[in-house]
């Protein structure tokens, strides 16, 4: 152990005998670390000051707390009191370090129970009224310095290899390094929330004092330009999920706010009674409003005709050129009421255009060893800073001082993958309501502060956040994130697009190669996949094809299709065991689909009763369908009108008669007829024979739906392939 490590641990356990003692030095807090080079031994140093700095900062924060009983006070109804933020980042460490085999056994299996889940808010009109037996805030502290000791014994001894990756036994160590930072930030809001009596000031979290008048804000025209986001998997510093793939966008021209809206602009909202009037408010944001009662921004407090600031320990004269701190709800209410007053289409920018703000302020990383120039990674105090001062480019804070509201709902780029060791990061919130915040703030560190960081809330929530406007003619543009949860449809999804089982090759894609095969050189204009389901198939025809058309009686089913064809992506989960599910994307590109997408299109219909206009086909598959209809033989009568002389078509089906959806006296076989045995394929020649002769077949084609990952259903289906001749 060196002796700055040994100094580092002596001083902490000090601190927790006698914490008020202890005091940060004056030095720049560390910044995440690069984790490539070529000098692995400095790399573990760096990465083990990393961790105890990290650690040692936020157990100082809850310093500013006034005695053990404030640890136990909810400061807001929504979460939990404080106490469990102190342990969660810490049985955080143990339950991520145990499932990527680090260590093997557990420090205390009732705190890491106690203290994993319950971090995010819950919704505001669902309050958690739970009653947990806490234990005691020494009980805690002795906890995380038993952590402690094991995380720096990991950090000394397991072997280190250069670039540290994605499935590196260090990403997870580094995992619970950014882990521990995201709580600094969302803790000290929890302690700003708190009742002031509950907290003390401290010489480490000294508040800028600097105020003034506010500039007037004004507007700067940025071009238009393409922004790329979203990084690789080499890239240099550690990310979260939601961090990875690719998303290129051209963003239009627009306007921007030259300065972040303060205190002294948002004033006039309240004053123009802009929380007492409802059209102003979105639907969700006037829900809000009902039940807080909001009057004004959460932390601003009248004092007589006068108005004071809660900052995270003390309450001040209102700083009036500093950023306003509010949720979404009130930076859209904002923004209408100026367009509203103003007759121009003011609104919050979109993550994109964001991007487009940082590449014209001519931005880049913060620097490793010199103060920043805005206003975060403690580097300038413990609070906002005017909003005019800490220029960039010919803005102000596009980094920095306060998170920045914008009108993106988090969703994932292309090629989003979950990683195994923290599944649930960031999937929960693709939910269409929780909205990206950007720049970060005086007090984001760490991951916080780079550029590609992807953070969202939900609506309604506080962080140390506020916002800038834009004027632009174009409209935000909403990306989709929805993940299907359905089983059946995850199901589908899965059997349609996903993973092979047991060396069983994907069905759909199987029966469209037997078609396309067996159509060999004759026309191929149109196909017609009937009873697509999710769509697979209509896909892989098009291959061939010139057009092809899928239809099926759920519109659910044919969602997937077009999602496909429309967004080139395709998400759902994917049942594990009990409640546990995995998370999974399917893009056309991945499947080598994308250059047919503009070939193929997606109905609803009725197999028993298509309309006049599905006709003139070179090709009709028609996969697992026959006896599911609830009249199979209206269909195979008629089935020749919607086919060319001398087209294909290809029925396959396990002949798995029930009830539920075929009357017995419908089916066409797989009974007894006049004492004889008549099967399905019987059925088939006897209607189709008409009209077609077989010409390939019968062929058992298997075909395996996952269930969870140990169920799984095996089927064989019987293929015929047929040439209309009459």
């Amino acid at each position: 152990m060196n002796l700055n490590a040994k100094k580092t641990i002596a001083a902490v356990q000090s601190a927790s005998e006698n914490p008020k003692l202890r005091v940060m030095p004056k030095q720049l807090f560390s910044r995440t670390p690069v984790l490539a080079g070529g000098n692995a031994a400095a790399k573990r140093e760096e990465i083990r000051e990393y961790f105890h700095s990290t650690l040692d900062r936020y157990e100082q924060l809850f310093e500013t707390l006034r005695g053990d009983a404030a640890y136990f006070k909810k400061p807001i109804s929504l979460r939990h009191p404080l106490i469990f933020y102190l342990g969660h980042t810490a049985t955080f460490f143990t339950n991520k370090l145990l499932l990527a085999g680090l260590i093997t056994e557990r420090i205390d299996p009732k705190m890491e129970s106690m203290f994993a889940v319950g971090v995010d808010e819950m919704s505001w009109d669902d309050l958690d009224t739970t009653h947990y037996d806490w234990p005691s805030v020494e009980e805690v502290r002795a906890y995380r310095r038993r952590m402690r000791e094991t995380v720096d014994q990991l950090i000394r001894e397991t072997p280190l290899t250069l670039p540290i990756e994605w499935d590196s036994p260090w990403w997870t160590i580094m995992m619970g390094i950014e882990h521990e930072r995201i709580h600094l930030e969302t803790s000290s809001v929890l302690i700003r929330q708190h009742a002031l009596e509950q907290v003390a000031p401290h010489p480490a979290w000294e508040p800028y004092r600097k105020s003034g008048a506010a500039p007037e804000n004004q507007l700067v025209k940025v071009l238009e330009g393409t922004v790329q986001l979203g990084k690789k998997k080499d890239d240099p510093f550690y990310g979260w999920d939601n961090e990875y793939g690719i998303h290129i966008a051209d963003v239009a021209a627009f306007e921007a706010g030259k300065y972040l809206v303060s205190n002294q602009e948002f004033q006039e909202f309240v004053q123009a009674d802009g929380y007492g009037t409802e059209s102003y408010w979105e639907e969700e944001g006037r829900a809000w409003l009902k039940h807080a009662g909001a009057k004004h921004p959460v932390f601003w407090i009248r004092r007589g005709a006068e108005w004071e600031l809660r900052l995270m320990t003390r309450e001040v004269p209102m700083p009036w050129d500093w950023p306003v701190e509010v949720n979404y709800h009130e930076a859209k209410a904002f923004c209408n009421w100026k367009a509203s007053v103003s007759g121009q289409p003011y609104r919050l920018p979109t993550e994109d255009e964001w991007y487009r703000l940082y590449e014209v302020a001519g931005l880049s990383e913060i620097p490793a060893a010199a103060p920043a120039v805005a206003n975060i990674h403690l580097d300038h105090g413990a609070s906002s800073h005017p909003v005019n001062e800490f220029a960039q480019g010919d803005f102000y804070d596009v980094v920095g001082n306060a998170w920045q509201w914008t009108e993106t709902p988090i969703y994932p780029f292309d090629g989003f993958d979950v990683h195994p060791h923290y599944d649930d990061f960031t999937t929960p919130t693709f939910d269409g309501r929780h909205n990206l915040i950007k720049g970060g703030s005086w007090i984001s560190c760490g991951n916080e502060s780079l550029k590609n960081s992807r953070y969202a809330f939900r609506r309604h929530f506080f962080q140390h956040a506020g916002f800038r406007y834009v004027v632009g003619a174009a409209p935000a543009i909403q990306h989709g994130s929805h993940y299907e949860t359905d089983k059946l449809l995850s199901e589908y999804a899965e059997f349609h697009y996903g993973d092979t089982y047991f060396g069983v090759p994907n069905f759909p894609k199987a029966l469209a190669g037997l078609a396309i095969a067996a159509a060999g050189d004759k026309p191929a204009h149109k196909a017609l996949d009937l009873g697509c389901a999710s769509g697979r198939a209509v896909f892989e025809l098009a291959r061939h094809f010139d057009e092809v058309t899928g239809v099926d009686f759920s519109a659910r089913f044919i969602g997937q299709g077009v999602q496909l064809a429309s967004q080139g992506v395709l998400r759902y989960t994917l049942a594990d065991e009990g409640d546990l599910v995995f998370y999974r994307e399917r893009t056309l590109t991945g499947l080598g689909l994308d250059n047919v997408r503009h070939k193929v299109a997606f109905y609803q219909g009725d197999a028993c009763n298509l309309k006049p206009l599905y006709t003139g086909y070179d090709l009709i598959l028609a996969a697992n369908l026959i006896d599911r209809l609830y009249d199979p033989a209206k269909l195979l009568t008629s089935i020749h009108t919607r086919l060319n002389l001398g087209g294909i078509l290809l029925i396959a089906s396990p002949y798995t008669w029930l009830e539920e959806h075929t009357k017995r006296e419908a089916w066409i076989g797989g009974f007894k007829r006049d004492g004889e045995s008549f099967g399905t394929l019987d059925g088939l020649k006897e209607i189709l024979g008409v009209h077609f002769k077989l010409i390939q077949g019968p062929t058992e084609v298997p075909f395996v739906i996952r269930e969870t990952r140990r169920k799984f259903q095996h089927t064989l289906s019987e293929v015929t392939i047929w040439e209309r001749v009459a």
